[in-house]
C-alpha cells in the first residue's frame, strides 16, 4: 500500500508541537506552497502533490520508467522450489561449495546458483582448500532483508523443520474407542 498522504491539519501540529509555537494557518499554507512551487523545478525527480486530502511526495511523470524498472528488478519475486531448496543449504551449511550443494540435493544446481547471485541473495565469500579450489557460496544481507530476519540465529532449528521419517500413510490416531 502507497504511504498514505500527509493532512495540513497533521503538518501543522507538527509544526507547532516541534517549534512550540503557534502556526498560524496562513502561514503553513504559504510554506507548503513554497515547497510545492520548489519542487516543480526540474532538477529535482519528485514532486509535492496534494492528493488524498493531504500532501505527498511523489516522483515526477518523467522518472515513471526508472522507478518502474528499479521496482520490477527489486520485486520480491517467489523463488522455485529448487532456488528455495539451494538457497536453504547454503544458509544452513555456509560457507558451502556447489558440489557440497549438489551432494545434498542430489541433482546440478547450476541454474539455482546462478538465479540466487543475480537476486544478490548469496554472494562468493571465496574459495575453498580442496581439490580444485571450488568457490564458495554464502547468503547476503539483501537474504536477511527477503526473509525479515535480523541474524542468522533467527532461522529454524533444523530439528524444528526435519519431517517425520519412515511415517507410512495416516498416523494412528490417539484415542480408540
Amino acid at each position: 500500500m502507497a504511504n498514505p498522504s500527509v493532512s495540513f491539519d497533521d503538518i501543522r501540529l507538527t509544526l507547532n508541537e516541534c517549534f512550540q509555537t503557534e502556526f498560524p494557518e496562513e502561514e503553513v499554507s504559504q510554506a507548503i506552497d513554497t515547497l510545492m512551487r520548489r519542487y516543480l523545478d526540474e532538477m529535482y525527480a519528485i514532486e509535492i502533490i496534494e492528493i488524498g486530502g493531504g500532501f505527498r511526495f511523489m516522483t515526477k511523470g518523467a522518472y515513471h520508467p526508472t522507478v518502474s524498472t528499479f521496482l520490477r528488478q527489486n520485486t520480491h519475486k517467489k523463488l522455485s522450489k529448487s532456488a528455495l531448496e539451494t538457497l536453504s543449504i547454503i544458509a544452513y551449511k555456509q560457507p558451502v561449495t556447489k558440489s557440497e550443494i549438489e551432494l545434498i540435493r542430489g541433482v546440478n544446481s547450476d541454474f539455482s546458483v546462478h538465479k540466487l547471485l543475480d537476486k544478490e541473495l548469496i554472494e562468493i565469500a571465496g574459495r575453498s582448500d580442496g581439490p580444485g579450489r571450488p568457490l564458495l557460496y554464502q547468503t547476503t544481507g539483501k537474504f536477511m532483508d527477503y526473509f525479515g530476519l535480523k541474524s542468522m540465529d533467527e532461522l529454524p532449528k533444523l530439528k524444528d523443520i526435519e519431517p517425520d521419517v519412515n511415517q507410512i500413510g495416516d498416523p494412528e490416531p490417539d484415542d480408540v474407542s
